[in-house]
Parts: structure tokens; sequence; C-alpha cells
């Protein structure tokens, strides 16, 4: 895979890292939970053959520092990051949005607040619990995550929330056989991803997961956002609210191979799909 063009971007309280690669309309790329930019390295190349593809370290993560270590986060200041890397890469045409996870709240606020510059948003999996029927017991789960988190620390607490994340009645998820050695590239994304753990689970979850988007306007600009969830992730807390807002919207909800990490254990099979509904 050629190595992507590099670039520092200045934004209100935070200085963006963003990677570059390819040719064409500008698809930008919102990494989810506690990964970065190398999220989509194993999807990049392909999409990179008709797009100008770029994706970022989301503020506070990896390479992206913040001037205030302890400032809080907001959906909307995220959302506004984005729009700053369109207005860079893309001055004069509408781009295309993919954003998974908590990316895809990004996304989806993205698009509600800046629609004359989109011309298509792909969100998957965004976990808006706050549309749900159930969001009040959600909310107590996540209460409860943040207190294990203080009291227990950081693995206690990353591992009730991915119980809480996974279907009702499902088992323990299945465990590696073997540690193996990583290529280096591998191996530094691990790194960083993990060294963003305590930020992602104690600054953006609480934030993010708090989140409602703005329905009546989702559901105005509804021709040009694709919704979609994991083939293997039905039932899960994250698929519900893309499964809801297709619903409610009228919009057939796209599954992309694999489950929430489908863009990582699925990669080649989610960039031919990605590549479809983009332009679609």
């Amino acid at each position: 895979m050629t190595d992507p063009t590099t670039g520092r971007l200045r934004v209100d309280g935070a200085t963006l890292h963003y990677e570059v690669r390819g040719r064409g309309p500008l698809l930008l790329l919102i990494p989810g939970g506690a990964g970065d930019a190398a999220s989509f390295d194993g999807i990049a190349g392909e999409l990179a053959a008709d797009h100008t593809v770029a994706a970022y370290d989301a503020r506070g993560m990896s390479r992206s520092p913040l001037d205030d270590p302890r400032a809080t986060q907001h959906v909307a200041r995220h959302a506004d990051d984005a729009f700053r890397l369109l207005e860079l890469l893309s001055p004069d045409a509408p781009a295309r949005v993919a954003g998974c996870s908590s990316g895809a709240i990004v996304a989806l606020h993205l698009l509600t607040a800046h629609p004359g510059r989109l011309e298509r948003v792909v969100a998957h999996e965004p976990p808006v619990v706050e549309v749900l029927p159930d969001a009040a017991g959600h909310r107590a789960m996540l209460a409860r995550v943040q207190d294990t988190f203080r009291r227990e620390g950081l693995m206690p607490a990353v591992a009730e929330f991915a119980a809480a994340l996974r279907r009702p009645g499902a088992g323990e998820p299945a465990r590696a056989e073997a540690a193996v050695e990583l290529p280096p590239r591998a191996a530094a994304r691990a790194e960083r991803t993990m060294a963003n753990m305590p930020y992602f689970l104690g600054r953006i979850v609480p934030s993010f997961m708090a989140y409602t988007p703005d329905l009546e306007r989702l559901a105005a600009l509804s021709d040009r956002l694709v919704l979609a969830g994991g083939a293997d992730s039905r039932g899960e807390l994250p698929y519900r609210p893309a499964a809801l807002l297709a619903e409610r919207f009228g919009r057939e909800l796209v599954h992309f191979p694999g489950g929430h990490t489908g863009l990582s254990t699925h990669p080649a099979g989610f960039a031919e799909l990605l590549r479809k509904v983009l332009s679609s």
C-alpha cells in the first residue's frame, strides 16, 4: 500500500493529524472508538482508486493533541473539525463522508450542520442510544461503567462496557489463541489505540452516547444518508439505533460484512460495499 501524504490542521483547541491518498472527489473517513486514521488502512487503498481519501485522528486521539487535555468533549466540536477538513481538502465541491461507531455520530451531526457541503454520508452503527425506547437503561449502564472506571480502573470498565454492547444472551467473545508479532505499522497502531482508551472511555463515551441527533433534520436529509449495520451484529446495542433510524426514515438499512468492527475484520468486502453505496 502506498504511504499517504500527511498533514497537520490547526483547529480551535487542537491540532489534527490527517492522511490523504488517491485522486478524485473527496471521501472523508471518520474513525470511531479509540482508533485513528490507521483504522482505515485496510480499505483506503481500494477507495483511493476513484476518490481522494482523507482520514484523520480525532482531537485528543493519537497524533491530534488537545491544547487543554482536560477540555470537555462535544459531538458538535468534533463535527466542526471534520468540516474544517472538508473546507481545506475540498473547498469547491461537496464531499462524501463515512464514519464508524462514534465517528458515525460525528458524521450525523456534520450532515445536519453542513448539508450543503455533503453529497452522501454513510453512518455505520452510530451508537446514538438516546433515540432508543430503552434509553434510560443505557444511561444507567454508562453511569455504572464510569463508576467502575473511577473505582477499579480501565480494564474492568472496558470489560463492563463491552459486555453491555453485546446482544442480550450472547456469551463471551472467543479469545485469541495466542499473541502474534505484528508488523511495525500494525504494532504502532495497536499501541496508539491502547493509549487512547482512557480518553475514549472517560471523555468520549459519556458525551457522545448522551447525544441526541436532530431527527427532523436528518429525516429531511435522509436521501443522502446511508444508515448501515454489521451483518453479524443484529441485536447488539450499536446496531439498534441504525436500524431504528432507517425504519423511521423509510430507508434501507445496509448490511456491511462482519460486525461492529467489520471495517477491520472484513476489509475487502467492507471497501467493496462502501464504494457501491457511495456511488449509488
